[in-house]
């Protein structure tokens, strides 16, 4: 009984924490997810200490996450993403080499070995897009180009992110498994064509036998199942869980109007998702930031991060126009829970120190906390659509699809 008590104090102050800290961050015209933010770090160890990551809390945030990104992606189209296919590779690609790069090449000016040099570059390369994707959710802009550009990136990102790790991982025992890379590469780059291809075609067959159903929201039902298993079918493969959840969103967006998933998912990701976010400042330790020794140089390695996919992911659709480059630059900055992922393995394989370990954790945060208020400066309030309708999305007159694929 006492156990159960205090499971549901830790929800309370979680969910409520988490929302009364939204509506403030709302009011001061910030976005609400970085209120969620800073409320998982006041109620964490590290300040209150009122809710901790325990198996049951890290549990209920990875299902927010996955329920986000599914709903993102019951609100995207897949014509939509191949519209902006070969900008979404550029954005992807420049967005992985050049981090990596900068990170690399400044670990091993300081004298880093090359093994830990590679990990902090490893953990450049990543994206947090759930981050982003909320900050697009919030202000209505999904259907924009930047948005369409940043969420089909992401699904490369996470792609060529999986191929670094693996990589780095191999090199950290002495040698790289080529066959094995190989095998993975084919077998992650083959689950995201057939979801964005053929995803929805597949649902559609199976259309007149939903139908016939006799379960209260049979449709949705479907969907939920469909969606944590294509999600664990994700895990299996080496790819994030919310990727296998948005390719999911992606093939039933065609049919979501007709059985209304979206009107009922989304209380479920709005309930949901809080737990995401907090816990990923929950797991923040304000004392990283307190260690003289390694302020200077991870405020390089943060400055590095945001820097190297500013201009990376920008240069990718630079031909889009300014506007849509530097807001496609900064919803690729998050790290959030990827580059902490990337941080625990070198820690767990004993290739990196304690203290990259804290310059990784430090770059994770910072690049997870100032993304969503630049993010939102730089794109139009929702109550300007008509500002989106001029630079090419939904809400106006289209672009033309060798614009967006930048022929």
């Amino acid at each position: 009984m006492e156990n159960s008590g205090k499971v549901l104090l830790e929800l309370f102050l979680v969910f409520a924490g988490g929302k009364v800290m939204a509506e403030i961050s709302e009011r001061l015209r910030q976005p609400g997810v970085l209120g969620e933010l800073l409320a998982g770090v006041l109620l964490g160890p590290s300040l209150l200490g009122l809710v901790r990551a325990d198996e049951l809390t890290l549990g209920l945030a990875e299902i927010g996450a996955i329920f986000l990104l599914f709903t993102v992606g019951l609100e995207t189209k897949p014509r939509d993403l191949l519209e902006v296919g070969w900008t979404a590779v550029l954005v992807g690609s420049l967005g992985v080499i050049l981090p990596f790069i900068l990170g690399l090449w400044y670990m091993k000016a300081l004298g880093y070995s090359s093994i830990e040099s590679i990990f902090v570059g490893a953990a450049m390369v990543a994206t947090s897009v759930g981050i982003t994707a909320r900050v697009l959710a919030d202000l209505g802009a999904l259907s924009t180009r930047a948005a369409r550009v940043i969420l089909a990136a992401a699904v490369l990102d996470d792609i060529l992110g999986l191929l670094v790790l693996a990589v780095v991982s191999s090199l950290s025992t002495g040698q790289v498994h080529y066959m094995q890379l190989g095998i993975v590469a084919a077998e992650a780059v083959a689950f995201a064509l057939v979801m964005i291809f053929l995803g929805s075609k597949v649902i559609g067959r199976f259309h007149p036998h939903v139908e016939k159903l006799r379960a209260r929201n049979s449709a949705f039902i479907l969907s939920i199942i469909l969606c944590l298993g294509l999600s664990l079918a994700s895990v299996y493969i080496g790819m994030a869980a919310i990727i296998g959840a948005f390719l999911t969103g992606l093939a039933l967006a065609d049919h979501s109007d007709r059985w209304k998933l979206q009107e009922n998912a989304h209380p479920v990701s709005e309930f949901l998702a809080p737990f995401f976010f907090v816990l990923l400042g929950v797991q923040v330790n304000v004392q990283t930031f307190a260690k003289p020794s390694l302020i200077g140089l991870a405020s390089v390695i943060c400055v590095l991060a945001i820097v190297g996919k500013l201009i990376g992911c920008g240069l990718g659709c630079l031909h889009l126009g300014l506007k849509d480059a530097l807001r496609v630059g900064i919803g690729m900055v998050p790290r959030g829970e990827v580059g902490l992922i990337v941080a625990g393995v070198g820690l767990s394989l004993h290739t990196i120190s304690d203290a990259v370990y804290s310059i990784v954790l430090v770059m994770s945060i910072v690049t997870t906390l100032v993304a969503p208020p630049f993010l939102r400066m730089v794109l139009p309030p929702p109550s300007a659509p008509s500002s989106f309708a001029s630079e090419g999305s939904f809400q106006g007159d289209r672009v033309s699809p060798d614009v967006l694929a930048g022929k």
